[in-house]
Parts: structure tokens; sequence; C-alpha cells
């Protein structure tokens, strides 16, 4: 008889979770707005997705400081809305 941690285990590697760049876009401005406001998110801009990189433009130089600064934490939020591992870096324009 299987244990039930091997079929969970199971079960979460077969999740698999879908979405596009439009979705990523939405949760990377989402994110932004929470953490720097409205302001922080009219200076961050989700430019493009690849690869599991975010690539972002910046208008500022101090929001793409704070945002290299606090990376880690962005990603960390990213990835619980959109499953683990969605997001691996991010990178400033």
């Amino acid at each position: 008889m299987k244990s039930l941690k091997n079929l969970l285990e199971k079960h979460k590697k077969a999740t698999v979770h879908s979405f596009d760049d439009k979705d990523v876009f939405f949760v990377f401005q989402r994110v932004i707005r929470e953490e720097y406001g409205n302001y922080g998110s009219e200076k961050l801009k989700a430019d493009f997705f690849k690869n599991k990189t975010i690539f972002v433009k910046s208008e500022s130089p101090t929001f793409a400081s704070e945002l290299w600064t606090n990376r880690q934490k962005i990603i960390r939020k990213m990835n619980e809305e959109l499953g683990e591992g969605a997001v691996k870096e991010i990178k400033i324009k």
C-alpha cells in the first residue's frame, strides 16, 4: 500500500501551472503596487518574460535599485501566486 506522503509528492510534481506573459505582468504589477504603491508601479514596468526571467524597465534609478535589492522578495511573492518556480530571476533595463 502506498503511503499518503508518496501520493502527495507525485500529485505535487504532476501539477502543471499554465500561464502566459500577461499573467506574469499582471502579478508583477500587483506585487509592485503592494510594495511600492502607485508611484512605484508607474516607474517599474514589466517588458517581457522569457525562460523564467522577467525583464523590467525602470524610469527611475532609485526604483531600479530598490527592486534589485528586494528582488528575491518580489520573486517569492510572484511565485506564491503563479506557482513555485514560475519566476526565477528579475533583470532590470
